[in-house]
């Protein structure tokens, strides 16, 4: 019988692709217990995007780690080998893009029962914009052009998840009012900047990379009025 672990999810406002000075994916490979962790990048939301891949690559190859990509578009792996790669992992690291996109193409290729099995096993997993959207119950998203909501992904975090609250016009306002009327569960809204983790769906820490970056609970109460809770955030060592 495989021991089950602890999942644990790591939601992050930032990493390789938007910051030079690494903070937020250095905290992320020290979650790892491994001495030299295997971390797998999933850049599906984007196509597979050469360019997002070069930067996952420039950025990894130069830590302690073993930096790898699962290509979708491009698929080389049979069922088997497919398996056996993401559970070998680490980490697995989802890159931003189209949420509904990402979903689809996972449940096609089955990847994303491989994900459950694999966290389930103890992969940490993890990943930006569309890559922290996609572990919640539902999310705010721009995949169909509009601000909009999506009730649907891998449901490994209750509740919804909303990133860029801070720096993409319209992200505030539109999900506070798609958790007052219902059509998102409460949830947790990520400002650029930081990171959370969580494991079986508790936060166990908040961290930032700048001093005034938040990490909100978002809830309606019974007359749809909506408040947001500001978490604690560590301050990242080097962060200024």
């Amino acid at each position: 019988m495989v021991a089950v672990s602890a999942r644990r999810v790591a939601l992050l406002g930032g990493g390789f692709s938007t910051d030079e000075d690494g903070l937020l994916d250095d905290w992320l490979l020290n979650q790892v217990r491994s001495p030299r962790p295997k971390v797998c990048f999933v850049p599906t939301a984007s196509g597979d995007a050469p360019a997002y891949i070069d930067q996952f690559l420039s950025a990894f190859k130069s830590r302690n780690c073993e930096p790898s990509v699962l290509s979708l578009f491009r698929r080389e792996l049979d069922e088997e080998a497919l398996r056996t790669f993401l559970l070998s992992q680490d980490v697995v690291y989802v890159g931003g893009g189209n949420t509904a996109n990402l979903l689809a193409v996972w449940r096609a290729h089955g990847v994303d029962r491989l994900l459950l099995e694999a966290c389930s096993r103890g992969t940490l997993l993890c990943g930006i914009s569309a890559g922290a959207n996609c572990w919640a119950e539902g999310s705010h998203t721009d995949s169909f052009g509009p601000l909009t909501f999506l009730q649907d992904g891998l449901g490994l975090l209750p509740g919804s998840v909303c990133p860029h609250y801070d720096s993409e016009p319209g992200r505030r306002t539109s999900f506070r009012e798609t958790v007052a009327n219902g059509m998102l569960s409460a949830g947790w809204a990520l400002e650029d900047g930081v990171g959370a983790l969580f494991t079986d769906g508790r936060l166990e820490e908040a961290v930032t990379r700048t001093p005034e970056a938040r990490l909100y609970w978002v809830q309606a109460d019974e007359v749809h009025e909506v408040t947001e809770e500001a978490l604690p955030c560590r301050l990242l060592h080097g962060a200024t």
